[in-house]
Protein backbone atom coordinates (compact mmCIF):
# COMPACT_ATOMS: atom_id res chain seq x y z
CA UNK A 1 0.00 0.00 0.00
CA UNK A 2 1.44 3.36 -1.04
CA UNK A 3 1.46 6.13 1.52
CA UNK A 4 1.42 9.73 0.32
CA UNK A 5 3.90 12.01 2.07
CA UNK A 6 2.51 14.29 4.73
CA UNK A 7 2.01 17.92 3.84
CA UNK A 8 4.97 19.99 5.17
CA UNK A 9 4.06 22.20 8.10
CA UNK A 10 4.40 25.97 8.08
CA UNK A 11 7.44 25.73 10.34
CA UNK A 12 9.13 23.26 7.99
CA UNK A 13 8.55 25.52 5.00
CA UNK A 14 9.42 28.86 6.57
CA UNK A 15 12.11 28.19 9.17
CA UNK A 16 15.15 30.30 8.12
CA UNK A 17 18.22 28.31 7.19
CA UNK A 18 20.19 30.29 9.79
CA UNK A 19 18.15 28.63 12.54
CA UNK A 20 18.57 25.23 10.89
CA UNK A 21 22.35 25.64 10.73
CA UNK A 22 22.56 26.72 14.38
CA UNK A 23 20.38 23.79 15.47
CA UNK A 24 22.69 21.36 13.70
CA UNK A 25 25.64 22.61 15.74
CA UNK A 26 27.84 25.57 14.93
CA UNK A 27 31.37 25.82 16.35
CA UNK A 28 34.43 28.06 16.18
CA UNK A 29 35.77 26.26 13.11
CA UNK A 30 32.52 27.05 11.28
CA UNK A 31 32.70 30.67 12.42
CA UNK A 32 36.27 31.04 11.12
CA UNK A 33 35.33 29.47 7.79
CA UNK A 34 32.35 31.82 7.41
CA UNK A 35 34.47 34.85 8.37
CA UNK A 36 36.97 34.03 5.61
CA UNK A 37 34.33 33.25 2.97
CA UNK A 38 32.39 36.40 3.91
CA UNK A 39 35.51 38.49 3.34
CA UNK A 40 36.09 36.82 -0.03
CA UNK A 41 32.55 37.59 -1.14
CA UNK A 42 32.75 41.19 0.15
CA UNK A 43 35.86 41.79 -1.94
CA UNK A 44 33.92 40.63 -5.03
CA UNK A 45 30.73 42.49 -4.08
CA UNK A 46 32.39 45.83 -3.38
CA UNK A 47 33.13 46.93 -6.97
CA UNK A 48 30.14 45.04 -8.39
CA UNK A 49 27.62 46.73 -6.10
CA UNK A 50 28.85 50.20 -7.04
CA UNK A 51 29.09 49.36 -10.75
CA UNK A 52 25.55 47.96 -10.86
CA UNK A 53 24.16 51.00 -9.04
CA UNK A 54 25.84 53.41 -11.46
CA UNK A 55 24.65 51.41 -14.47
CA UNK A 56 21.13 51.46 -13.00
CA UNK A 57 21.07 55.24 -13.01
CA UNK A 58 21.63 55.87 -9.29
CA UNK A 59 24.68 56.87 -7.23
CA UNK A 60 27.22 54.17 -6.28
CA UNK A 61 26.59 54.28 -2.55
CA UNK A 62 23.04 53.01 -3.14
CA UNK A 63 24.54 49.78 -4.42
CA UNK A 64 26.48 49.42 -1.16
CA UNK A 65 23.38 50.22 0.89
CA UNK A 66 21.54 47.47 -1.02
CA UNK A 67 24.23 44.87 -0.40
CA UNK A 68 24.48 45.76 3.30
CA UNK A 69 20.82 46.17 4.31
CA UNK A 70 19.12 43.87 1.80
CA UNK A 71 21.87 41.27 1.91
CA UNK A 72 21.73 41.14 5.71
CA UNK A 73 17.99 40.42 5.78
CA UNK A 74 18.37 37.66 3.16
CA UNK A 75 21.10 35.98 5.19
CA UNK A 76 19.15 36.30 8.45
CA UNK A 77 15.77 34.92 7.37
CA UNK A 78 16.33 33.40 3.91
CA UNK A 79 15.65 29.82 2.89
CA UNK A 80 19.08 29.08 1.42
CA UNK A 81 22.24 28.30 3.38
CA UNK A 82 24.59 30.04 0.99
CA UNK A 83 22.56 32.78 -0.71
CA UNK A 84 24.31 36.16 -1.00
CA UNK A 85 21.96 39.07 -1.59
CA UNK A 86 22.71 42.37 -3.22
CA UNK A 87 22.10 44.44 -6.34
CA UNK A 88 22.09 42.26 -9.45
CA UNK A 89 23.14 42.97 -13.00
CA UNK A 90 19.91 41.43 -14.22
CA UNK A 91 18.00 44.45 -12.86
CA UNK A 92 20.10 47.11 -14.61
CA UNK A 93 17.88 47.69 -17.63
CA UNK A 94 14.67 47.45 -15.61
CA UNK A 95 15.84 49.77 -12.83
CA UNK A 96 17.37 52.29 -15.23
CA UNK A 97 14.06 52.53 -17.08
CA UNK A 98 12.10 53.12 -13.87
CA UNK A 99 14.58 55.77 -12.68
CA UNK A 100 14.42 57.53 -16.05
CA UNK A 101 10.60 57.65 -16.03
CA UNK A 102 9.82 58.13 -12.33
CA UNK A 103 13.06 59.03 -10.54
CA UNK A 104 14.46 57.28 -7.48
CA UNK A 105 11.22 57.84 -5.50
CA UNK A 106 9.31 55.95 -8.17
CA UNK A 107 11.85 53.14 -8.04
CA UNK A 108 11.56 53.00 -4.26
CA UNK A 109 7.77 52.67 -4.40
CA UNK A 110 7.99 50.02 -7.15
CA UNK A 111 10.52 48.05 -5.09
CA UNK A 112 8.33 48.18 -1.97
CA UNK A 113 5.41 46.92 -4.07
CA UNK A 114 7.65 44.14 -5.39
CA UNK A 115 8.67 43.26 -1.85
CA UNK A 116 5.06 42.97 -0.73
CA UNK A 117 4.23 40.81 -3.75
CA UNK A 118 7.15 38.50 -3.02
CA UNK A 119 6.02 38.10 0.59
CA UNK A 120 2.52 37.17 -0.59
CA UNK A 121 3.87 34.76 -3.22
CA UNK A 122 6.00 33.07 -0.57
CA UNK A 123 3.21 32.80 2.00
CA UNK A 124 0.86 31.38 -0.64
CA UNK A 125 3.55 28.78 -1.36
CA UNK A 126 3.77 29.66 -5.04
CA UNK A 127 7.55 29.51 -5.15
CA UNK A 128 7.55 25.98 -6.54
CA UNK A 129 5.84 27.20 -9.71
CA UNK A 130 8.92 29.18 -10.74
CA UNK A 131 10.45 25.86 -11.85
CA UNK A 132 7.91 25.68 -14.67
CA UNK A 133 9.61 28.50 -16.57
CA UNK A 134 11.14 26.73 -19.61
CA UNK A 135 14.91 26.61 -19.95
CA UNK A 136 14.92 28.46 -23.34
CA UNK A 137 13.08 31.34 -21.64
CA UNK A 138 15.70 31.54 -18.88
CA UNK A 139 18.58 31.47 -21.37
CA UNK A 140 16.81 33.96 -23.64
CA UNK A 141 16.11 36.66 -21.07
CA UNK A 142 19.53 36.16 -19.44
CA UNK A 143 21.24 36.72 -22.79
CA UNK A 144 18.99 39.71 -23.43
CA UNK A 145 19.91 41.21 -20.06
CA UNK A 146 23.59 40.67 -20.90
CA UNK A 147 23.17 42.69 -24.10
CA UNK A 148 21.38 45.46 -22.20
CA UNK A 149 24.13 45.58 -19.55
CA UNK A 150 26.90 45.81 -22.13
CA UNK A 151 25.07 48.51 -24.10
CA UNK A 152 24.56 50.50 -20.90
CA UNK A 153 28.34 50.57 -20.35
CA UNK A 154 29.38 51.85 -23.79
CA UNK A 155 29.29 55.45 -22.62
CA UNK A 156 31.74 54.88 -19.77
CA UNK A 157 33.84 52.31 -21.62
CA UNK A 158 34.60 54.89 -24.33
CA UNK A 159 34.41 58.06 -22.23
CA UNK A 160 31.69 59.54 -24.42
CA UNK A 161 29.99 62.84 -23.70
CA UNK A 162 26.22 62.23 -23.77
CA UNK A 163 23.90 64.80 -22.24
CA UNK A 164 20.98 62.41 -21.83
CA UNK A 165 21.39 58.65 -22.26
CA UNK A 166 18.07 56.88 -22.97
CA UNK A 167 17.37 53.62 -21.18
CA UNK A 168 15.81 51.87 -24.20
CA UNK A 169 18.32 49.94 -26.30
CA UNK A 170 17.84 51.40 -29.77
CA UNK A 171 17.72 55.08 -28.66
CA UNK A 172 20.76 54.35 -26.47
CA UNK A 173 22.72 52.93 -29.40
CA UNK A 174 21.77 55.92 -31.54
CA UNK A 175 22.96 58.29 -28.82
CA UNK A 176 26.25 56.37 -28.54
CA UNK A 177 26.74 56.49 -32.29
CA UNK A 178 26.13 60.24 -32.39
CA UNK A 179 28.60 60.76 -29.52
CA UNK A 180 31.46 58.75 -31.03
CA UNK A 181 33.39 61.91 -32.06
CA UNK A 182 33.73 62.72 -28.32
CA UNK A 183 35.58 59.47 -27.53
CA UNK A 184 38.18 59.85 -24.77
CA UNK A 185 41.31 57.82 -25.55
CA UNK A 186 42.73 57.77 -22.00
CA UNK A 187 39.39 56.31 -20.91
CA UNK A 188 39.65 53.66 -23.62
CA UNK A 189 43.13 52.83 -22.34
CA UNK A 190 41.85 52.40 -18.77
CA UNK A 191 39.03 50.22 -20.10
CA UNK A 192 41.36 47.93 -22.03
CA UNK A 193 43.80 47.72 -19.13
CA UNK A 194 41.02 46.84 -16.65
CA UNK A 195 39.55 44.13 -18.88
CA UNK A 196 43.01 42.69 -19.55
CA UNK A 197 43.84 42.56 -15.83
CA UNK A 198 40.55 40.81 -15.04
CA UNK A 199 40.98 38.21 -17.79
CA UNK A 200 44.66 37.52 -17.05
CA UNK A 201 44.08 37.14 -13.32
CA UNK A 202 41.12 34.84 -13.86
CA UNK A 203 43.30 32.63 -16.04
CA UNK A 204 46.53 32.67 -14.02
CA UNK A 205 45.29 33.38 -10.47
CA UNK A 206 41.58 32.41 -10.36
CA UNK A 207 41.52 32.68 -6.58
CA UNK A 208 42.48 36.37 -6.56
CA UNK A 209 39.81 39.13 -6.47
CA UNK A 210 40.29 40.20 -10.10
CA UNK A 211 37.53 42.85 -10.06
CA UNK A 212 38.89 44.65 -7.02
CA UNK A 213 42.51 44.45 -8.22
CA UNK A 214 41.56 45.83 -11.65
CA UNK A 215 39.59 48.71 -10.12
CA UNK A 216 42.34 49.56 -7.60
CA UNK A 217 45.06 49.41 -10.29
CA UNK A 218 43.02 51.64 -12.61
CA UNK A 219 42.50 54.20 -9.82
CA UNK A 220 46.23 54.16 -9.03
CA UNK A 221 47.25 54.67 -12.66
CA UNK A 222 44.81 57.56 -13.09
CA UNK A 223 46.07 59.24 -9.89
CA UNK A 224 49.77 58.83 -10.75
CA UNK A 225 49.52 60.02 -14.35
CA UNK A 226 46.72 62.56 -13.76
CA UNK A 227 44.67 61.11 -16.60
CA UNK A 228 41.71 63.08 -17.84
CA UNK A 229 39.04 60.46 -17.14
CA UNK A 230 35.76 60.56 -15.30
CA UNK A 231 35.82 59.18 -11.77
CA UNK A 232 33.16 58.44 -9.18
CA UNK A 233 33.76 61.76 -7.40
CA UNK A 234 33.75 63.81 -10.61
CA UNK A 235 30.27 62.55 -11.49
CA UNK A 236 28.64 61.79 -8.13
CA UNK A 237 30.61 63.78 -5.58
CA UNK A 238 31.72 62.43 -2.19
CA UNK A 239 30.43 59.07 -0.98
CA UNK A 240 28.68 59.16 2.45
CA UNK A 241 30.50 57.27 5.20
CA UNK A 242 27.46 55.74 6.87
CA UNK A 243 24.05 54.28 6.17
CA UNK A 244 21.25 56.84 5.92
CA UNK A 245 18.52 57.00 8.52
CA UNK A 246 15.69 54.59 7.69
CA UNK A 247 12.85 56.17 5.77
CA UNK A 248 10.17 55.03 3.35
CA UNK A 249 9.20 56.98 0.21
CA UNK A 250 6.06 59.09 0.15
CA UNK A 251 3.21 57.03 -1.26
CA UNK A 252 0.25 58.31 -3.25
CA UNK A 253 -2.42 56.59 -5.30
CA UNK A 254 -1.13 58.20 -8.49
CA UNK A 255 2.47 57.09 -7.90
CA UNK A 256 1.46 53.57 -6.97
CA UNK A 257 -0.66 53.24 -10.11
CA UNK A 258 2.15 54.62 -12.25
CA UNK A 259 4.81 52.20 -11.01
CA UNK A 260 2.65 49.13 -10.34
CA UNK A 261 3.68 47.37 -13.60
CA UNK A 262 7.32 48.03 -12.72
CA UNK A 263 6.77 46.59 -9.24
CA UNK A 264 5.32 43.42 -10.76
CA UNK A 265 8.30 43.20 -13.13
CA UNK A 266 10.77 43.61 -10.27
CA UNK A 267 8.99 40.93 -8.23
CA UNK A 268 8.95 38.50 -11.16
CA UNK A 269 12.61 38.97 -11.99
CA UNK A 270 13.58 38.92 -8.33
CA UNK A 271 11.79 35.62 -7.78
CA UNK A 272 13.39 34.01 -10.81
CA UNK A 273 16.88 35.34 -10.10
CA UNK A 274 16.90 34.47 -6.39
CA UNK A 275 15.57 30.94 -6.83
CA UNK A 276 17.92 30.33 -9.75
CA UNK A 277 20.79 31.38 -7.51
CA UNK A 278 19.55 29.10 -4.71
CA UNK A 279 19.32 26.17 -7.14
CA UNK A 280 22.90 26.82 -8.27
CA UNK A 281 24.03 26.71 -4.62
CA UNK A 282 22.07 23.48 -4.08
CA UNK A 283 23.77 21.90 -7.08
CA UNK A 284 27.21 22.86 -5.75
CA UNK A 285 26.61 21.64 -2.19
CA UNK A 286 23.95 18.91 -2.34
CA UNK A 287 21.69 20.91 0.00
CA UNK A 288 18.08 21.92 -0.59
CA UNK A 289 16.73 25.41 -0.20
CA UNK A 290 13.23 26.40 0.97
CA UNK A 291 11.84 28.29 -1.98
CA UNK A 292 8.84 29.92 -0.30
CA UNK A 293 10.88 30.96 2.74
CA UNK A 294 13.46 32.43 0.35
CA UNK A 295 10.85 34.42 -1.57
CA UNK A 296 9.33 35.85 1.60
CA UNK A 297 12.82 36.83 2.78
CA UNK A 298 13.52 38.45 -0.58
CA UNK A 299 10.33 40.48 -0.18
CA UNK A 300 11.32 41.76 3.25
CA UNK A 301 14.86 42.41 2.01
CA UNK A 302 13.60 44.62 -0.81
CA UNK A 303 11.55 46.67 1.62
CA UNK A 304 14.53 46.85 4.00
CA UNK A 305 16.84 47.92 1.19
CA UNK A 306 14.58 50.83 0.29
CA UNK A 307 14.27 51.71 3.97
CA UNK A 308 18.03 52.40 4.00
CA UNK A 309 18.28 54.11 0.61
CA UNK A 310 19.10 51.09 -1.54
CA UNK A 311 17.62 49.65 -4.73
CA UNK A 312 16.22 46.25 -5.73
CA UNK A 313 17.92 43.33 -4.01
CA UNK A 314 17.97 39.66 -4.96
CA UNK A 315 20.06 36.53 -4.67
CA UNK A 316 23.11 36.84 -6.90
CA UNK A 317 24.43 33.79 -8.72
CA UNK A 318 28.10 34.83 -9.04
CA UNK A 319 28.49 36.01 -5.44
CA UNK A 320 26.61 32.97 -4.09
CA UNK A 321 28.84 30.63 -6.09
CA UNK A 322 31.90 32.50 -4.80
CA UNK A 323 30.58 32.06 -1.27
CA UNK A 324 30.29 28.29 -1.73
CA UNK A 325 33.74 27.96 -3.31
CA UNK A 326 35.26 29.98 -0.47
CA UNK A 327 34.15 27.35 2.03
CA UNK A 328 31.08 28.94 3.62
CA UNK A 329 29.27 26.83 6.21
CA UNK A 330 26.00 28.75 6.37
CA UNK A 331 24.19 32.11 6.31
CA UNK A 332 26.60 33.65 8.81
CA UNK A 333 29.04 34.02 5.90
CA UNK A 334 26.51 36.35 4.26
CA UNK A 335 26.19 38.30 7.51
CA UNK A 336 29.98 38.72 7.63
CA UNK A 337 29.90 39.89 3.99
CA UNK A 338 27.47 42.67 4.93
CA UNK A 339 29.58 43.63 7.94
CA UNK A 340 32.76 43.91 5.89
CA UNK A 341 31.01 46.15 3.37
CA UNK A 342 29.72 48.37 6.18
CA UNK A 343 33.26 48.69 7.58
CA UNK A 344 34.55 49.64 4.15
CA UNK A 345 31.84 52.26 3.78
CA UNK A 346 32.73 53.80 7.14
CA UNK A 347 36.51 53.65 6.80
CA UNK A 348 37.36 53.86 3.11
CA UNK A 349 34.48 55.78 1.49
CA UNK A 350 36.77 58.70 0.42
CA UNK A 351 38.88 56.28 -1.64
CA UNK A 352 35.87 55.39 -3.78
CA UNK A 353 35.96 58.83 -5.36
CA UNK A 354 39.25 58.00 -7.13
CA UNK A 355 37.82 54.99 -8.99
CA UNK A 356 37.52 55.61 -12.76
CA UNK A 357 34.07 54.93 -14.13
CA UNK A 358 35.73 53.10 -17.02
CA UNK A 359 37.09 50.50 -14.60
CA UNK A 360 33.65 49.85 -13.13
CA UNK A 361 32.23 49.68 -16.65
CA UNK A 362 34.90 47.13 -17.54
CA UNK A 363 33.80 45.02 -14.56
CA UNK A 364 30.21 45.01 -15.83
CA UNK A 365 31.32 44.32 -19.40
CA UNK A 366 33.02 41.14 -18.19
CA UNK A 367 29.95 40.27 -16.09
CA UNK A 368 27.72 40.70 -19.15
CA UNK A 369 29.98 38.46 -21.24
CA UNK A 370 29.98 35.75 -18.58
CA UNK A 371 26.23 35.82 -17.92
CA UNK A 372 25.25 35.51 -21.60
CA UNK A 373 25.33 31.67 -21.45
CA UNK A 374 26.66 31.51 -25.00
CA UNK A 375 27.08 27.73 -25.16
CA UNK A 376 23.50 27.08 -24.05
CA UNK A 377 22.24 29.78 -26.43
CA UNK A 378 23.82 28.19 -29.51
CA UNK A 379 22.92 24.70 -28.34
CA UNK A 380 19.24 25.62 -28.06
CA UNK A 381 19.30 27.28 -31.45
CA UNK A 382 20.47 23.99 -32.97
CA UNK A 383 18.36 21.65 -30.85
CA UNK A 384 14.91 22.14 -32.38
CA UNK A 385 12.86 24.72 -34.23
CA UNK A 386 10.43 25.10 -31.33
CA UNK A 387 13.11 25.76 -28.74
CA UNK A 388 14.79 28.22 -31.11
CA UNK A 389 11.54 30.16 -31.54
CA UNK A 390 11.00 30.37 -27.76
CA UNK A 391 14.63 31.39 -27.20
CA UNK A 392 14.76 34.08 -29.88
CA UNK A 393 11.32 35.48 -29.01
CA UNK A 394 12.32 35.89 -25.37
CA UNK A 395 15.75 37.29 -26.27
CA UNK A 396 14.54 39.85 -28.84
CA UNK A 397 11.52 41.00 -26.82
CA UNK A 398 13.72 41.43 -23.74
CA UNK A 399 16.19 43.73 -25.50
CA UNK A 400 13.78 45.62 -27.75
CA UNK A 401 10.56 45.78 -25.69
CA UNK A 402 10.95 44.90 -22.01
CA UNK A 403 11.78 42.02 -19.73
CA UNK A 404 8.25 41.18 -18.59
CA UNK A 405 6.97 40.96 -22.16
CA UNK A 406 9.91 38.76 -23.09
CA UNK A 407 9.32 36.36 -20.21
CA UNK A 408 5.53 36.31 -20.65
CA UNK A 409 5.66 35.59 -24.37
CA UNK A 410 8.43 33.05 -23.88
CA UNK A 411 6.48 31.15 -21.20
CA UNK A 412 3.32 31.09 -23.35
CA UNK A 413 5.25 29.87 -26.40
CA UNK A 414 7.06 27.32 -24.27
CA UNK A 415 3.77 26.04 -22.87
CA UNK A 416 2.26 25.76 -26.37
CA UNK A 417 5.38 23.93 -27.56
CA UNK A 418 5.11 21.51 -24.64
CA UNK A 419 1.42 20.88 -25.31
CA UNK A 420 2.17 20.23 -28.99
CA UNK A 421 4.88 17.74 -28.08
CA UNK A 422 2.60 16.01 -25.57
CA UNK A 423 -0.16 15.80 -28.17
CA UNK A 424 2.26 14.31 -30.69
CA UNK A 425 3.51 11.81 -28.11
CA UNK A 426 0.13 10.12 -27.62
CA UNK A 427 -0.18 6.80 -29.44
CA UNK A 428 -3.23 4.85 -30.55
CA UNK A 429 -3.12 1.49 -32.23
CA UNK A 430 -5.31 -1.58 -32.66
CA UNK A 431 -7.88 -3.09 -34.93
CA UNK A 432 -9.90 -6.32 -35.37
CA UNK A 433 -8.97 -9.29 -33.17
CA UNK A 434 -11.12 -9.41 -30.03
CA UNK A 435 -13.51 -11.84 -28.50
CA UNK A 436 -15.60 -11.71 -25.36
CA UNK A 437 -15.07 -14.84 -23.30
CA UNK A 438 -17.03 -15.72 -20.17
CA UNK A 439 -15.20 -17.13 -17.17
CA UNK A 440 -16.59 -19.83 -14.87
CA UNK A 441 -17.79 -17.12 -12.51
CA UNK A 442 -19.94 -15.63 -15.24
CA UNK A 443 -17.93 -12.44 -15.63
CA UNK A 444 -16.74 -11.53 -19.09
CA UNK A 445 -13.02 -10.98 -19.62
CA UNK A 446 -11.02 -9.75 -22.59
CA UNK A 447 -8.38 -12.34 -23.48
CA UNK A 448 -6.19 -11.27 -26.45
CA UNK A 449 -4.89 -14.84 -26.84
CA UNK A 450 -8.41 -16.13 -27.59
CA UNK A 451 -9.63 -13.12 -29.60
CA UNK A 452 -11.16 -14.18 -32.93
CA UNK A 453 -14.33 -12.15 -33.27
CA UNK A 454 -14.12 -9.88 -36.32
CA UNK A 455 -17.07 -7.82 -35.10
CA UNK A 456 -15.03 -6.51 -32.20
CA UNK A 457 -12.36 -3.81 -32.46
CA UNK A 458 -9.90 -2.84 -29.75
CA UNK A 459 -7.79 0.29 -29.61
CA UNK A 460 -5.04 0.91 -27.10
CA UNK A 461 -4.36 4.55 -26.20
CA UNK A 462 -1.01 5.44 -24.63
CA UNK A 463 -0.12 8.85 -23.23
CA UNK A 464 -1.77 11.90 -21.71
CA UNK A 465 -5.21 12.35 -23.31
CA UNK A 466 -5.90 16.10 -23.15
CA UNK A 467 -7.38 18.78 -25.36
CA UNK A 468 -4.27 18.98 -27.54
CA UNK A 469 -4.45 15.27 -28.37
CA UNK A 470 -8.20 15.05 -29.02
CA UNK A 471 -8.00 15.64 -32.75
CA UNK A 472 -5.23 13.08 -33.18
CA UNK A 473 -7.09 10.34 -31.29
CA UNK A 474 -10.55 10.97 -32.77
CA UNK A 475 -9.13 11.07 -36.28
CA UNK A 476 -7.87 7.52 -35.81
CA UNK A 477 -11.06 6.30 -34.12
CA UNK A 478 -13.31 7.75 -36.81
CA UNK A 479 -11.54 5.61 -39.41
CA UNK A 480 -13.12 2.43 -38.06
CA UNK A 481 -14.70 1.61 -41.39
CA UNK A 482 -17.86 -0.50 -41.06
CA UNK A 483 -19.46 0.06 -37.70
CA UNK A 484 -18.29 -2.74 -35.35
CA UNK A 485 -20.52 -4.57 -32.90
CA UNK A 486 -18.15 -3.80 -30.00
CA UNK A 487 -15.42 -1.20 -29.62
CA UNK A 488 -12.98 -1.62 -26.71
CA UNK A 489 -10.83 1.36 -25.73
CA UNK A 490 -7.93 0.19 -23.57
CA UNK A 491 -7.05 3.06 -21.22
CA UNK A 492 -4.46 1.15 -19.21
CA UNK A 493 -1.63 3.45 -20.38
CA UNK A 494 -3.54 6.73 -20.10
CA UNK A 495 -2.22 8.50 -16.98
CA UNK A 496 -4.62 11.45 -17.21
CA UNK A 497 -7.50 12.84 -19.20
CA UNK A 498 -8.95 16.34 -19.13
CA UNK A 499 -12.56 17.45 -19.46
CA UNK A 500 -12.17 18.51 -23.10
CA UNK A 501 -10.97 15.06 -24.13
CA UNK A 502 -13.61 13.35 -22.00
CA UNK A 503 -16.50 15.35 -23.45
CA UNK A 504 -15.20 14.88 -27.00
CA UNK A 505 -15.04 11.15 -26.32
CA UNK A 506 -18.58 11.22 -24.93
CA UNK A 507 -19.87 12.78 -28.16
CA UNK A 508 -18.02 10.12 -30.18
CA UNK A 509 -19.44 7.31 -28.01
CA UNK A 510 -23.00 8.68 -28.37
CA UNK A 511 -22.54 8.72 -32.12
CA UNK A 512 -21.49 5.05 -32.09
CA UNK A 513 -24.38 4.13 -29.79
CA UNK A 514 -26.83 5.48 -32.33
CA UNK A 515 -25.29 3.07 -34.84
CA UNK A 516 -25.70 0.13 -32.48
CA UNK A 517 -22.09 -0.15 -31.31
CA UNK A 518 -21.29 -1.14 -27.74
CA UNK A 519 -18.30 0.76 -26.33
CA UNK A 520 -16.14 -0.60 -23.49
CA UNK A 521 -13.52 1.43 -21.63
CA UNK A 522 -10.93 -1.02 -20.32
CA UNK A 523 -8.52 -0.68 -17.41
CA UNK A 524 -9.06 3.02 -16.85
CA UNK A 525 -7.26 4.31 -13.75
CA UNK A 526 -9.38 5.68 -10.94
CA UNK A 527 -8.69 9.42 -11.67
CA UNK A 528 -9.38 8.80 -15.36
CA UNK A 529 -12.59 6.92 -14.51
CA UNK A 530 -13.84 9.84 -12.44
CA UNK A 531 -13.34 12.30 -15.31
CA UNK A 532 -15.05 9.95 -17.78
CA UNK A 533 -18.03 9.46 -15.49
CA UNK A 534 -18.36 13.21 -14.89
CA UNK A 535 -18.40 13.70 -18.66
CA UNK A 536 -21.52 11.49 -18.91
CA UNK A 537 -20.14 7.98 -19.47
CA UNK A 538 -22.30 6.04 -16.98
CA UNK A 539 -20.91 2.70 -15.76
CA UNK A 540 -23.86 0.25 -15.63
CA UNK A 541 -21.58 -2.84 -15.70
CA UNK A 542 -18.25 -3.62 -14.03
CA UNK A 543 -15.88 -5.66 -16.18
CA UNK A 544 -12.31 -6.75 -15.77
CA UNK A 545 -9.32 -7.22 -18.05
CA UNK A 546 -7.12 -10.28 -18.02
CA UNK A 547 -4.11 -8.10 -17.15
CA UNK A 548 -5.59 -5.73 -14.61
CA UNK A 549 -8.09 -5.71 -11.78
CA UNK A 550 -9.11 -2.16 -12.61
CA UNK A 551 -12.79 -1.96 -13.54
CA UNK A 552 -14.05 -1.00 -16.95
CA UNK A 553 -16.75 1.44 -17.90
CA UNK A 554 -19.10 -0.13 -20.41
CA UNK A 555 -21.44 1.90 -22.58
CA UNK A 556 -24.24 -0.47 -23.73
Amino acid sequence: MSVSPAEPSFAELFTPKLITVLREGYGWADLRADAVSGLTVAVVALPLSMAIAIASGVSPERGLYTAIAGGLIISLIGGSRFQIGGPAGAFIGLVAGVVERHGYDGLAIATVIAGMLLIVVGLLRLGTYIKYIPFPVTVGFTAGIAVIIFASQLRDLLGLTITHEPSALLPKLIAVRDALPTINWPTVGITLMSIAVILVLRRLRPGWPSFLIAVALAATVCAIFHLDVQTVSSRFGAIPRSLPSPALPTFSIEKVQAVLPDGIAIALLGAIESLLSAVVADGMTGRRHRSNCELSAQGLANIGSILFGGICVTGTVARTATNVRAGARGPISGIFHCGYLLVFLIVAAPLVGFIPLAALAAVLAVVAWNMAEKEQFWSLLRSSGGDAVVLLSTFLLTIFVDLVTGIAVGVVLGALLFLHRMAEAIEIDGGHALDDVADSDGRERYDPARATNRDVIVYRISGAFFFGAVARVLTVLERLGPTPRVLVLNFEDVPLIDSTAAHSLTAFVNKLKRSGTRVIFAAARQPVRRVLIRAGLKPPLVRYTARSSDPLIEQP
